[in-house]
């Protein structure tokens, strides 16, 4: 260990950059698919240890600049699948974009270490504002808080008891301070003691957590059947394709014997006003004969505005849920008079300016109080937690076929699992080509349907009552005690100066 501190002393930045670079880039294993949930607190430890060497703040900003951009262009390299294979991007434009936003997104730990070393007192600092700087991704030009270091957690950490009560970026601070606390067990042998009881500590109670029963269970499951129709996205707009697909949900829907059947995001390439009313009608008597609804993906028109939405026909009345937090440039233009051109000229994608919906009221479908939310929107918990303690079960409709057969579908999937801990509900989630599953109220994945099959995942849905603490308080409560920490940190800091 000697010999390491020398190294990270006296060697050439470069050479501590390079290290930095493939720190970044294994933490990415933390998350889905591979679920090494303790590869974060390894990695972050020897970053923040090569923060603690560095002589300069300037020099900290460098190499928290490099592990992000190892972190984001290997964790979300997807991007560029999205852009190119899907969007129509010239593949150096699609590349140099995708880069950009890895770039950018890279400045916050970047930015997390400098200001950290500015203080005086790093490894304090540093979980605090890291996780700070997470929750500020969430809503800086709309959010977009992928790679959050607190879902690398979920499910089978002990840090996930914490969830329910400090939300995922809580739990970001706590892995952050996990990884600072082995850092000063390296860096000082005198008190390597004192950081070992506090990282079994904070591991112990966050079992102990775990196993606290934040909601129950109400009513009897219900049989649900998710339909995942696996249709290209290559062609899933195409005019030729429209009859097909709606054949082949058709055909689905007529199998599927359940109270509630789901349907993915945009499952029928159309209108809703465009669909023949004796289709739906088809719908609405196969729900009827199982007592039960269907919720399915589709695009809707009201007073010249179009809408992600999620529509139900079946025993219960008509009723709808439209998407609210869309994703830029992917579902709505920007500053449209600036950047309108790319869409004119480079990218050729369908529903890309659409509006946002207002409502966030659960379904009242199949005999359950549903929260439904469309694609990327369970990333944000604390505007899933707006539909409780109503909702009783959570919903999410995806299509995660633009970006092929990489991981984004399985580390979307571990967003849904957050979500179940942080609400104490289930969630069900019916996508276009996976990640079809059904996930239990503690975040264990009770099924998971094959990825690029077209099949019906049938199973059991339990609704649930009763809130957790997040649901009451969402991200202020972890918002309040950074913020404590920050200044306890500060006044500390001030005394020893």
């Amino acid at each position: 260990m000697s010999r390491f501190k020398h190294w990270a002393q006296q060697a050439p930045l470069w050479q501590r950059a390079l290290l930095a670079l493939a720190l970044g880039a294994l933490t990415v294993l933390g998350f889905a698919p591979y679920y090494l949930f303790w590869l974060p607190w390894l990695s972050l430890a020897i970053l923040l240890f090569l923060w603690q060497q560095a002589s300069t703040s300037g020099q900290v900003f460098k190499l928290g600049l490099v592990f992000g951009i190892g972190l984001y262009c290997v964790g979300i390299y997807w991007i560029y699948i999205s852009l190119h294979d899907f969007g129509g991007m010239p593949w150096w434009f699609a590349g140099f974009s995708t880069f950009c936003l890895c770039a950018f997104m890279a400045l916050f730990p970047a930015l997390s270490g400098y200001l950290a070393k500015k203080s005086g007192n790093l490894l304090w600092m540093a979980p605090l504002l890291w996780a700070l700087s997470d929750w500020v991704r969430s809503w800086i030009f709309t959010g977009f808080p992928w790679l959050t270091l607190g879902y690398s957690q979920a499910p089978s950490s002990p840090l996930v008891g914490y969830l329910p009560i400090i939300g995922v970026y809580g739990v970001s601070a706590l892995t952050a301070g996990i990884a600072a606390s082995l850092a000063y067990a390296w860096l000082n042998n005198a008190n390597r003691l004192r950081a070992c009881i506090l990282t079994v500590a904070l591991l112990a109670v966050g079992s102990v957590l775990a196993v606290i029963a934040w909601s129950h269970p109400v009513g009897q499951p219900v049989t649900v059947a998710l339909l995942q129709g696996n249709i290209s996205q290559t062609i899933k707009w195409s005019p030729e394709q429209a009859q097909r697909t709606l054949r082949q949900y058709l055909d689905m829907v007529r199998m599927a014997e359940a109270k509630l059947i789901v349907l993915p995001e945009t499952a029928l390439p159309m209108l809703a006003e465009q669909i023949d009313p004796s289709y739906l009608a088809a719908l609405k008597q196969h729900a009827v004969s199982q007592q039960g609804d269907i919720l399915l993906g589709v695009v809707e028109a009201k007073n010249n505005n179009y809408y992600n939405s999620a529509i139900s026909v079946g025993t219960s009345p008509a009723q709808s849920y439209a998407k609210s937090h869309l994703v830029p440039f992917g579902e709505y233009i920007p500053l449209k008079g600036v950047f309108g051109w790319i869409y004119e000229d480079l990218l050729h994608m369908p529903l890309s300016d659409l509006s946002r919906g207002t409502s966030r009221k659960p379904l009242h479908i199949a005999g359950q109080k549903i929260g439904v939310n469309i694609c990327y929107e369970d990333v944000f918990g604390e505007e899933i937690a707006q539909q409780l303690p109503e909702a009783e079960l959570l919903v999410n409709i995806s299509n995660d076929a633009w970006y092929g057969r990489s991981f984004a579908a399985e580390q979307h999937m571990q967003f849904s699992q957050v979500r179940a801990l942080e609400t104490g509900r289930m969630v069900l989630r019916s996508t276009n080509t996976g990640a079809t599953a059904i996930i239990g109220h503690d975040g264990q994945i009770r099924q998971h349907a094959p990825h690029d099959e077209g099949l019906i995942l049938v199973g059991k849905a339990q609704s649930y009552q009763g809130s957790t603490p997040y649901v009451w308080w969402g991200n202020y409560l972890f918002i309040i005690l950074s913020a404590l920490g920050l200044l306890i940190s500060h006044r500390y800091t001030g005394r020893s100066a």
